[in-house]
């Protein structure tokens, strides 16, 4: 697998001009054979909120291996504006199977596709594993590299009007966005300290989108267990620490079971999201 070191050496220091307003180009890495670490697993189990046995890996964990082949794709020249800074929309992660701490995984990523939409750039990233020539889990990234227009002004998302009678809550430290960054690899700067969100312009650190997606998938797993299934997810208003949270989901919709995580009273949606079982 690719370096952290090295990679957040490039992203740190590299120099990139900006989008050349060229369509990106179509760009696959792949890694074979990668080992995970038990240790290492249970350290992003715990933050995540997952129970771990030290075998069945969270539904979530493989994202953080791609994560490094999507850096890793960010530091090519033909990708011509900056990882940091960049807007993670959406993401879905499909589990054909369980899968454990003693397999190997043939990891790839693949830059599939752009477009132009009024908030930027928006392009996707498609991830697989696979263990012995059998796909075993996907994910899909949509990513926005945000360009201005002048004149245009988002709306505040709205919760969904799903049921919300059962909400827990959860308390969030300055300091999760360290702990999940030592765990996940992802240390983007506007996770990890005021000083260094303030530069892109937040006066507080937010949380990582997929911790918010982890911890939200850990909480369903007594209604997820071992099916297969796609966790869709869309990130909605950013989530600033220190914070008070709320979770709730519905398992009566005919869509499958949705689920959002709110703030404290239950009004703006941080994150929105559905749970699809598979026949």
């Amino acid at each position: 697998m690719p370096s952290l070191l090295s990679l957040y050496r490039k992203i740190f220091f590299g120099r990139k001009p900006g989008w050349d307003e060229q369509p990106l180009p179509h760009v696959k890495v792949t890694c074979p054979q990668v080992a995970v670490r038990g240790d290492k697993v249970a350290q992003y189990a715990k933050v995540c909120g997952f129970e771990f046995d030290g075998q069945q890996l969270p539904l979530t964990y493989l994202y953080v291996m791609v994560f490094r082949l999507h850096a890793s794709i960010f530091t090519l020249d033909a990708i011509t504006f900056p990882l940091l800074g960049m807007i993670h929309l959406k993401n879905s992660i499909t589990r054909y199977r369980t899968t454990s701490v003693d397999e190997r995984y043939d990891l790839e990523c693949e830059l599939t596709s752009s477009q132009m939409t009024d908030s930027g750039l928006e392009f996707e990233l498609v991830s697989r594993a696979f263990v012995g020539g059998e796909q075993v889990w996907e994910s899909l990234s949509t990513y926005l590299y945000r360009i201005e227009q002048s004149g245009k002004r988002a709306r505040p998302p709205k919760a969904s009007p799903m049921s919300w009678s059962n909400p827990v809550s959860w308390e969030l430290s300055e300091d999760l966005g360290r702990r999940y960054a030592k765990a996940s690899g992802d240390y983007n700067l506007i996770h990890l300290h005021p000083v260094l969100s303030k530069r892109f312009g937040f006066d507080r650190v937010l949380a990582h989108g997929m911790w918010s997606k982890a911890r939200s998938v850990a909480q369903l797993m007594p209604e997820i267990g071992d099916k297969p299934c796609t966790v869709e997810v869309a990130f909605k208003l950013p989530l600033l620490m220190p914070a008070q949270v709320s979770f709730d989901f519905d398992t009566e919709s005919a869509e499958g079971l949705m689920f959002e995580l709110r703030d404290v009273k239950g009004r703006r949606p941080h994150l929105t999201g559905q749970v699809k079982f598979h026949d």
